[in-house]
């Protein structure tokens, strides 16, 4: 058996269980995602808000969609899934906090995953359930520790380093409506950075969020189809596409750039809602101009209940190059 094959084996042994049938902070059923630094399965629309906290704290990946590393799928073993990541983050609530449902509004899961403020402290944004630790038993949180110290709790290692991790980084919280999924496809007749090909790779960055596809070795026309996901905050920009070629021993060289506006694709999905209602048609198009990448018009479709386009992007700023992507919007 592949590791691939095994270690979706082994997640999928940790789903069934029921304590991680319904997601760790709301209760919704059958949650998708999962936070694997953490070792918890939680939905969509809580995803979304754990997307927010950034990677370091949260690293949120799909169960059915993304590609696991041993390493990844080890540490949510070893923590344990939902019921003994929450026995200690949730062990101790203090007056006025209640877990939101199901139902809850996207403020309302922010507040509990990660922050809260009195009436009169309004600008004290922190984190609560999983950087302040505010629900842990007291004598549990982890108040910088001396170097070498020895931390006696019932947390596994890779638990307690999530902890351990999540006291310094400030940032507001996003109002996130949605995630983007990126399949980055293949690029075409890309330019020559090395003595005579090139290791490319793809970036993109969406507001604060930045992820990346593997380097191919020395190919000019590599085939990635890699997917990679972007939380998608209110009034957001579009996404910058940038292709690099990898070095050793140096800087990364810049091999063309792009941006894809996903404004289209939202405005046609929010004006039909549920896609899961409809059968396959057109709803919307990205129309090619001076003022864009495009190569040819992009129509946004809803296929198979779900809403995807196809996009092919000449590369600005450089002699050469083109990347073709399929994205899909999935609406909170």
């Amino acid at each position: 058996m592949s590791g691939i094959s095994s270690n979706k084996r082994r997640l999928r042994d940790l789903l069934v269980k029921s304590e991680n049938r319904v997601c760790a902070d709301c209760g919704s059923p059958d949650p998708k995602w999962a936070s694997a630094n953490i070792g918890v399965f939680i939905c969509l629309k809580c995803c979304g808000v754990h997307r927010s906290l950034g990677a370091h704290i949260s690293k949120v990946l799909s169960v059915t969609m993304d590609e696991w590393s041993d390493d990844e799928i080890d540490g949510i073993i070893d923590i344990g899934g939902n019921a003994s990541a929450n026995s200690i983050y949730e062990a101790y609530f203090p007056d006025g906090i209640s877990k939101p449902g199901p139902d809850a509004s996207h403020d309302q899961r922010a507040r509990f995953i990660r922050w809260w403020c009195s009436d009169d402290a309004m600008h004290s944004i922190c984190r609560a359930k999983y950087e302040r630790q505010e629900f842990l038993k007291p004598s549990l949180r982890i108040k910088s520790a001396p170097k070498g110290s020895s931390l006696q709790t019932s947390l596994s290692r890779k638990a307690m380093d999530t902890v351990r991790s999540s006291s310094s980084h400030i940032e507001g919280a996003l109002e996130i409506i949605g995630m983007v999924i990126v399949k980055v496809l293949k690029g075409r007749n890309l330019a020559v950075r090395d003595m005579l090909s090139s290791d490319p790779y793809v970036i993109l960055t969406l507001g604060n969020e930045k992820v990346q596809t593997t380097s191919i070795r020395s190919n000019l026309n590599p085939i990635w189809n890699e997917v990679l996901t972007l939380s998608v905050p209110q009034d957001s920009g579009p996404i910058k596409l940038e292709v690099y070629d990898y070095d050793t021993f140096s800087a990364d060289d810049i091999m063309g750039e792009a941006e894809i506006d996903i404004q289209p694709m939202i405005a046609s999905a929010m004006a039909f809602g549920d896609p899961t209602m409809f059968s396959d048609m057109q709803i919307g198009k990205w129309f090619k101009s001076n003022d864009n990448a495009l190569i040819e018009d992009s129509s946004v479709n809803i296929v198979d209940g779900k809403v995807k386009q196809e996009i092919s992007l000449k590369l600005q700023n450089v002699e050469s190059g083109e990347v073709d992507l399929e994205i899909e919007w999935i609406a909170n």
